[in-house]
């Protein structure tokens, strides 16, 4: 499972220029499921973008999480994270997840962050057609990947 997250001011989601979700101080999260994702991969990443320390405290330092400053984080599914590039110039995206798996693990993973305190979680529309419009603060954006943390074929 993979994830870009954004420390920022304030984003938004829309579906047919109609909002789907919002978060003013937090995180934006693009978040990619791949082949062999499971629920460990959904809980083990959600604390960690829980607790990951990158917003500033009273020493200007990056040392304070999202549930320190009681910050928001919006969700966006991203099968596009998944792309293989190794190839050619276009992307092949065989390594995603099917879409029900990747659904129901995207579903997960939102109320894993709220299991871990995060007061609002919003998200967008899974497999939607979506525009999403942020406020980039930093800009502070990190890449995760649990493969990182959890070795296991894929």
């Amino acid at each position: 499972m993979k994830a870009v997250i954004q420390r920022v001011s304030n984003a938004s989601v829309t579906v047919d220029n109609e909002l789907k979700g919002s978060a003013e101080k937090g995180f934006l999260v693009l978040l990619g499921v791949e082949k062999g994702d499971d629920y460990a991969d959904a809980e083990i990443l959600a604390a960690k973008v829980a607790n990951l320390r990158v917003f500033s405290d009273e020493n200007d330092k990056m040392n304070l999480s999202v549930l320190d400053i009681n910050g928001d984080i919006l969700v966006i599914s991203n099968f596009t994270l998944c792309a293989d590039h190794k190839k050619g110039n276009r992307p092949s995206f065989t390594g995603a997840a099917a879409p029900e798996t990747a659904n129901m693990l995207y579903e997960y993973f939102v109320a894993e962050l709220k299991r871990c305190g995060v007061k609002r979680v919003e998200k967008g529309v899974f497999g939607g057609d979506m525009a999403v419009s942020l406020l980039n603060d930093g800009p502070v954006t990190i890449i995760l990947d649990t493969a990182t943390w959890i070795k296991k074929e894929k």
